[in-house]
Protein backbone atom coordinates (compact mmCIF):
# COMPACT_ATOMS: atom_id res chain seq x y z
CA UNK A 1 0.00 0.00 0.00
CA UNK A 2 1.43 3.33 -0.93
CA UNK A 3 2.02 5.46 2.15
CA UNK A 4 0.36 8.79 2.37
CA UNK A 5 2.16 11.79 2.35
CA UNK A 6 1.01 13.82 5.81
CA UNK A 7 -0.31 17.35 3.90
CA UNK A 8 -2.64 20.18 4.60
CA UNK A 9 -5.13 18.53 3.22
CA UNK A 10 -5.42 15.16 5.73
CA UNK A 11 -4.75 17.58 8.38
CA UNK A 12 -8.02 19.47 7.34
CA UNK A 13 -9.96 15.71 6.96
CA UNK A 14 -8.67 14.92 10.80
CA UNK A 15 -10.20 17.81 12.41
CA UNK A 16 -13.28 16.53 13.68
CA UNK A 17 -11.13 13.32 15.03
CA UNK A 18 -9.99 13.16 18.34
CA UNK A 19 -6.53 12.52 19.45
CA UNK A 20 -6.96 9.11 20.36
CA UNK A 21 -9.02 8.06 17.33
CA UNK A 22 -6.08 9.35 15.12
CA UNK A 23 -3.62 7.68 17.09
CA UNK A 24 -5.23 4.06 16.86
CA UNK A 25 -5.98 4.57 13.13
CA UNK A 26 -2.42 5.37 12.72
CA UNK A 27 -1.46 2.45 15.17
CA UNK A 28 0.63 4.60 17.19
CA UNK A 29 0.11 5.81 20.47
CA UNK A 30 -0.54 9.12 21.90
CA UNK A 31 2.49 9.14 23.64
CA UNK A 32 4.57 8.66 20.25
CA UNK A 33 2.36 11.04 18.27
CA UNK A 34 3.21 13.74 20.98
CA UNK A 35 6.61 13.05 20.55
CA UNK A 36 6.98 13.20 17.02
CA UNK A 37 4.67 16.60 17.32
CA UNK A 38 7.43 17.83 19.66
CA UNK A 39 10.54 16.66 17.10
CA UNK A 40 9.04 18.18 14.90
CA UNK A 41 8.59 21.87 16.21
CA UNK A 42 12.06 21.13 17.51
CA UNK A 43 13.77 20.22 14.05
CA UNK A 44 11.81 23.04 12.03
CA UNK A 45 12.72 25.39 15.13
CA UNK A 46 16.44 24.58 15.17
CA UNK A 47 16.60 24.74 11.12
CA UNK A 48 15.30 28.00 11.38
CA UNK A 49 17.50 29.17 13.97
CA UNK A 50 20.76 27.86 11.89
CA UNK A 51 19.81 28.80 8.67
CA UNK A 52 19.16 33.00 9.90
CA UNK A 53 21.85 32.74 12.72
CA UNK A 54 24.62 32.64 10.69
CA UNK A 55 26.85 35.19 7.78
CA UNK A 56 24.07 36.68 5.07
CA UNK A 57 21.10 34.81 6.97
CA UNK A 58 18.95 37.86 6.72
CA UNK A 59 20.99 39.87 4.12
CA UNK A 60 21.39 37.25 1.39
CA UNK A 61 17.49 36.19 1.64
CA UNK A 62 15.31 38.22 -0.06
CA UNK A 63 12.48 36.17 1.86
CA UNK A 64 13.36 37.91 5.26
CA UNK A 65 15.99 40.55 4.31
CA UNK A 66 15.54 43.37 6.47
CA UNK A 67 14.57 46.59 4.23
CA UNK A 68 15.21 50.17 5.59
CA UNK A 69 11.77 51.17 7.39
CA UNK A 70 8.81 53.33 6.49
CA UNK A 71 9.93 56.51 4.80
CA UNK A 72 13.47 55.91 4.91
CA UNK A 73 13.04 53.35 2.39
CA UNK A 74 11.44 55.56 -0.03
CA UNK A 75 13.77 58.44 0.54
CA UNK A 76 16.54 55.56 0.26
CA UNK A 77 17.08 56.85 -3.54
CA UNK A 78 17.00 60.48 -3.00
CA UNK A 79 19.08 59.99 0.09
CA UNK A 80 21.58 57.86 -2.49
CA UNK A 81 21.56 60.84 -5.12
CA UNK A 82 22.81 63.18 -2.47
CA UNK A 83 25.52 61.06 -1.79
CA UNK A 84 24.66 58.98 1.10
CA UNK A 85 24.76 55.63 -0.58
CA UNK A 86 27.57 54.34 1.64
CA UNK A 87 25.75 54.98 4.52
CA UNK A 88 22.12 53.87 3.70
CA UNK A 89 24.17 50.83 2.54
CA UNK A 90 25.95 50.79 6.15
CA UNK A 91 22.42 51.11 8.14
CA UNK A 92 21.06 48.20 5.76
CA UNK A 93 23.93 45.92 6.21
CA UNK A 94 23.71 46.76 10.27
CA UNK A 95 20.10 45.87 10.52
CA UNK A 96 20.54 42.96 8.87
CA UNK A 97 23.65 41.51 11.06
CA UNK A 98 22.08 42.34 13.94
CA UNK A 99 19.32 40.59 12.93
CA UNK A 100 21.92 37.60 12.53
CA UNK A 101 23.33 38.02 15.33
CA UNK A 102 20.32 38.12 17.68
CA UNK A 103 18.21 34.75 16.49
CA UNK A 104 20.96 32.63 17.92
CA UNK A 105 19.46 33.50 21.44
CA UNK A 106 15.72 32.23 20.25
CA UNK A 107 17.27 28.84 20.43
CA UNK A 108 16.68 28.20 24.61
CA UNK A 109 13.43 29.55 24.86
CA UNK A 110 12.59 27.50 21.29
CA UNK A 111 13.59 24.53 23.01
CA UNK A 112 12.19 24.86 26.18
CA UNK A 113 8.55 25.83 24.63
CA UNK A 114 8.79 22.52 22.73
CA UNK A 115 9.47 20.28 26.04
CA UNK A 116 6.61 22.53 27.90
CA UNK A 117 4.18 21.13 24.99
CA UNK A 118 1.18 18.91 26.09
CA UNK A 119 -0.96 16.02 24.78
CA UNK A 120 -3.87 19.01 23.94
CA UNK A 121 -1.87 21.27 22.33
CA UNK A 122 -0.14 18.44 20.15
CA UNK A 123 -3.31 17.42 18.65
CA UNK A 124 -4.00 21.30 18.27
CA UNK A 125 -0.99 21.73 16.17
CA UNK A 126 -1.98 18.31 14.67
CA UNK A 127 -5.53 19.55 13.30
CA UNK A 128 -5.01 23.31 12.76
CA UNK A 129 -2.96 22.98 9.52
CA UNK A 130 0.05 24.36 7.89
CA UNK A 131 0.33 27.78 9.62
CA UNK A 132 -0.49 26.03 13.46
CA UNK A 133 3.11 25.59 14.64
CA UNK A 134 3.88 29.58 13.38
CA UNK A 135 1.00 30.82 15.43
CA UNK A 136 1.94 28.63 18.41
CA UNK A 137 5.63 29.88 18.34
CA UNK A 138 4.79 33.84 17.66
CA UNK A 139 2.33 33.39 20.69
CA UNK A 140 4.38 31.61 23.08
CA UNK A 141 7.56 33.24 22.46
CA UNK A 142 7.69 36.46 20.63
CA UNK A 143 7.20 38.59 23.86
CA UNK A 144 10.48 37.05 25.88
CA UNK A 145 12.27 37.07 22.20
CA UNK A 146 11.94 40.44 21.78
CA UNK A 147 12.89 41.41 25.09
CA UNK A 148 16.28 39.12 24.30
CA UNK A 149 16.71 40.51 20.56
CA UNK A 150 15.91 43.93 21.51
CA UNK A 151 20.00 44.41 23.37
CA UNK A 152 21.59 42.94 20.86
CA UNK A 153 19.90 44.71 17.81
CA UNK A 154 20.65 48.11 19.89
CA UNK A 155 24.36 47.56 20.10
CA UNK A 156 24.68 46.43 16.61
CA UNK A 157 22.73 49.30 15.46
CA UNK A 158 24.80 51.73 17.38
CA UNK A 159 27.54 51.36 14.96
CA UNK A 160 25.99 53.54 12.89
CA UNK A 161 25.14 57.27 12.61
CA UNK A 162 22.26 57.13 10.32
CA UNK A 163 20.21 54.87 13.18
CA UNK A 164 20.34 57.71 15.90
CA UNK A 165 19.27 60.40 13.26
CA UNK A 166 16.74 58.20 11.82
CA UNK A 167 14.88 57.80 15.32
CA UNK A 168 15.20 61.67 15.38
CA UNK A 169 13.68 62.14 12.68
CA UNK A 170 11.29 59.26 12.37
CA UNK A 171 9.63 60.35 15.81
CA UNK A 172 8.67 63.93 14.61
CA UNK A 173 7.52 61.76 11.36
CA UNK A 174 5.36 59.34 13.88
CA UNK A 175 4.14 62.24 16.17
CA UNK A 176 2.37 63.81 12.90
CA UNK A 177 0.60 60.49 11.97
CA UNK A 178 2.84 59.69 9.08
CA UNK A 179 4.41 56.91 9.99
CA UNK A 180 3.55 53.93 12.55
CA UNK A 181 4.90 54.58 15.71
CA UNK A 182 6.66 51.01 15.86
CA UNK A 183 8.16 51.83 12.86
CA UNK A 184 9.91 55.03 14.45
CA UNK A 185 12.45 53.46 16.48
CA UNK A 186 14.84 51.53 14.31
CA UNK A 187 15.95 48.92 17.20
CA UNK A 188 12.32 48.24 17.60
CA UNK A 189 11.76 47.97 14.03
CA UNK A 190 14.37 45.16 13.08
CA UNK A 191 13.39 43.25 16.85
CA UNK A 192 9.79 43.11 15.31
CA UNK A 193 11.53 42.14 11.28
CA UNK A 194 14.00 39.58 12.76
CA UNK A 195 11.15 37.55 14.62
CA UNK A 196 8.90 37.87 11.45
CA UNK A 197 11.68 35.98 9.72
CA UNK A 198 12.36 33.67 12.37
CA UNK A 199 8.30 32.49 12.00
CA UNK A 200 8.49 32.55 9.28
CA UNK A 201 11.22 30.44 8.38
CA UNK A 202 10.17 27.75 10.86
CA UNK A 203 6.48 27.34 9.37
CA UNK A 204 8.33 26.83 6.25
CA UNK A 205 10.41 23.99 7.96
CA UNK A 206 7.08 22.58 9.23
CA UNK A 207 5.58 22.32 5.55
CA UNK A 208 8.83 20.49 4.56
CA UNK A 209 8.51 17.86 7.79
CA UNK A 210 4.41 17.60 6.95
CA UNK A 211 4.98 16.55 3.30
CA UNK A 212 7.98 14.82 3.39
CA UNK A 213 8.02 12.81 6.89
CA UNK A 214 9.91 10.20 5.29
CA UNK A 215 13.09 12.81 4.15
CA UNK A 216 13.41 14.00 7.86
CA UNK A 217 15.47 10.91 8.73
CA UNK A 218 14.12 10.77 11.79
CA UNK A 219 12.50 7.31 13.27
CA UNK A 220 9.76 8.86 15.65
CA UNK A 221 9.16 11.79 12.52
CA UNK A 222 8.29 8.49 9.95
CA UNK A 223 6.79 6.14 12.54
CA UNK A 224 3.75 9.27 13.09
CA UNK A 225 3.61 11.64 10.23
CA UNK A 226 4.17 8.68 7.90
CA UNK A 227 1.63 6.98 9.36
CA UNK A 228 -1.02 9.60 9.17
Amino acid sequence: MQRRKFTAATLVAMTAAPWSAICAASQISETDATTAVRAALERGAMAAVDLLGRPDGFLGDPKVRIPLPGFLNDAASLLRATGQQKRVDALITAMNRAAEAAVPEARTVLVSTVKNLGVEDAYRLVTEGDNSVTSFFEGETRAPLGERFLPIITRATASVSLAAKYNAVAGKVAALGLMRSEDANIERYVTGKTLDGLYLMIGEEERQIRQDPMGTGSAILRKVFGGL
